[in-house]
């Protein structure tokens, strides 16, 4: 039953080429959002705090900071809205979801950059 739900996966669901990034990486996400019969770009940029799934069923959760206030938001990688994503900084963390990013704020809420 699995290879049956992974051959339809492959081959009816168009996949679209993103850069690699994981937990810790600052990226910026593009997607489409419609207001009646428009349909306008928005991004949303802010920190990946965690990579969830395989296939088609793969999701991403980021977090940046609106004020004082924490927003995060969950993008399913085969999202049809999504754009592209851009990936602005590479982060070096030791952890593959970085949920303790939550509870830090002011300095210690900085992530180091990964050297290339």
């Amino acid at each position: 039953m699995e290879s049956l739900i992974k051959f339809v996966q492959d081959e009816f669901v168009t996949k679209k080429e993103f850069p690699q990034f994981g937990a810790g990486d600052t990226i910026t996400v593009y997607y489409e959002i419609r207001e009646g019969e428009k349909v306008r770009t928005q991004f949303f940029r802010g920190v990946v705090i965690q990579k969830r799934g395989t296939g088609t069923s793969e999701t991403f959760t980021i977090r940046k900071m609106s004020g004082t206030v924490g927003v995060e938001r969950i993008f399913p990688i085969n999202m049809p809205a999504l754009q592209k994503i851009e990936v602005n900084k590479r982060g070096k963390v030791r952890r593959a979801r970085i949920f303790y990013f939550r509870g830090l704020t002011g300095k210690k809420a900085r992530i180091k950059e990964r050297r290339r």
